[in-house]
């Protein structure tokens, strides 16, 4: 496992944190990648989280902010951390990545950071910085998983 560095992005407020965004979903999936999956699906820490559990809460939690928070659609995205025995990396990998191109298209149209959500009193500022963060935090949680696991160790 190897992760890259942070971005060198000269840009706006907005760019830059969609770029260290994408950052943060490939080590994500650098920290993931490369695991049997019957030790992806095992708990790694005591609280009972497991890697594919990890990456499976943040397929949805992008969506919980920025679909059903701040634009008001339905479904709540499911933010759950089980796993079942069908659960693959490579399955669970494909569907983040999916999401993540979903979430991307969707703040291609989204221009105002300074405007309200539909449900939380939330701006899509908060929202983004809130992604960058909740992304960086659980990249950390991986990177200690993964290196209980194999030895592998990420920034």
């Amino acid at each position: 496992m190897s992760d890259q560095g942070p971005p060198a992005v000269v840009a706006g407020e907005k760019e830059t944190l969609l770029a260290f965004m994408r950052y943060l979903r490939e080590a994500i999936i650098r920290k993931v990648e490369g695991l049997p999956d019957d030790i992806a699906r095992k708990p790694a820490v005591p609280s009972g989280t497991s890697p594919l559990g990890m990456l499976k809460h943040l397929t949805g939690a992008e969506l919980v902010w920025l679909e059903w928070a701040f634009l008001g659609r339905d479904p709540f995205p499911e933010l759950g951390m089980d796993v079942t025995e069908t659960d693959t990396v490579a399955g669970c990998v494909a569907a983040y990545r999916t999401t993540a191109a979903r979430a991307d298209a969707i703040w291609a149209t989204l221009d105002d950071l300074d405007a309200v959500s539909a449900r939380e009193d939330r701006t899509l500022r908060w929202i983004l910085v809130h992604t960058v963060e909740e992304l960086a935090r659980h990249a950390g949680h991986l990177d200690i998983m993964r290196e209980q696991i194999d030895g592998s160790v990420g920034r």
